[in-house]
């Protein structure tokens, strides 16, 4: 259980992070447009605190995880924006309550759950550890969306480290999703973490390279940025094509986030 407390302690941390963001907020700004296309901050924020949800009911009560899956499942392309909207409905103070419950009982069911127990989810079960991890890519990256209506600059942090190998274990699934087949040979990636170490994996012989800095490819990977705004280096033709396709969450890839070196282009 010593690194699953260990990954829930960066749960919360990087839930308390975002926190900060919002807590104060006044409730007209919860209203402002977010970077994600028909989302405000509340409807950031109602996401969080329905997946917090619906992971509680997976770890704590697998039947009523599964009818709510069934009913999720019926809608595939809208269940998540439907959610998100139906939360963000509630006043500010409600659902900023609302989420700070949820996710302190999801964290609470997941350190109490026994060592080796996997969990139902909309794809293949899950352990505790990797629920975790993939909360605290969700928080990390609807958090971004948050920062950036905001205008805040976050400082990085090793927490990254979770939202990477998310990324890059996906790689296949970022093909899968757009019909693609992935290719045989596995890729070799380089990522230059917040506190100056390097984060590797695949084999280092590899062919197929991608290097650059761990926040540029977590932006990337989450869609949170333009591959052309971030210093991510591809060498050979399918890690380059991975760098336009890679995608850490599961569902659509969406329109993702344009260019905004495109955008000052255009405008000189």
């Amino acid at each position: 259980m010593s690194d699953v407390s260990a990954v829930l302690d960066d749960l919360r941390a990087e839930s308390d992070e975002l926190d900060q963001l919002v807590g104060d907020l006044g409730e007209a700004s919860w209203a402002l447009d977010t970077p994600a296309v028909g989302w405000t901050i509340a409807h950031q924020i109602a996401h969080l605190a329905w997946t917090d949800r619906a992971a509680l009911l997976a770890v704590t009560d697998a039947d009523a995880f599964a009818a709510h899956a069934a009913v999720a499942l019926k809608s595939p392309d809208t269940f998540v924006d439907d959610g998100a909207r139906e939360g963000a409905a509630v006043p500010p103070g409600e659902l900023l309550a609302r989420w700070r419950a949820g996710r302190e009982a999801l964290r609470g069911a997941l350190r109490a759950a026994p060592a080796g127990a996997r969990f139902p989810w909309y794809g293949p079960p899950m352990s505790a550890a990797s629920v975790a991890t993939a909360r605290i890519m969700e928080t990390w990256a609807h958090g971004q969306d948050v920062a950036d209506t905001l205008g805040v600059r976050r400082a990085p942090t090793d927490r990254l480290r979770h939202v990477a190998r998310i990324g890059v274990r996906a790689r296949n699934y970022a093909y899968a999703v757009r019909g693609l087949t992935p290719p045989a040979e596995e890729f070799r990636v380089e990522l230059r973490a917040p506190g100056g170490d390097v984060w590797t994996y695949g084999p280092e012989e590899a062919a197929q390279r991608v290097t650059g800095p761990a926040l540029d490819f977590c932006l990337l990977a989450t869609r949170r940025a333009h591959r052309d705004d971030l210093a991510l280096h591809a060498e050979g033709p399918d890690a380059d094509q991975w760098l336009t396709i890679a995608q850490a969450f599961a569902g659509p890839p969406g329109e993702g986030r344009a260019s905004a070196k495109g955008a000052e282009e255009g405008g000189a």
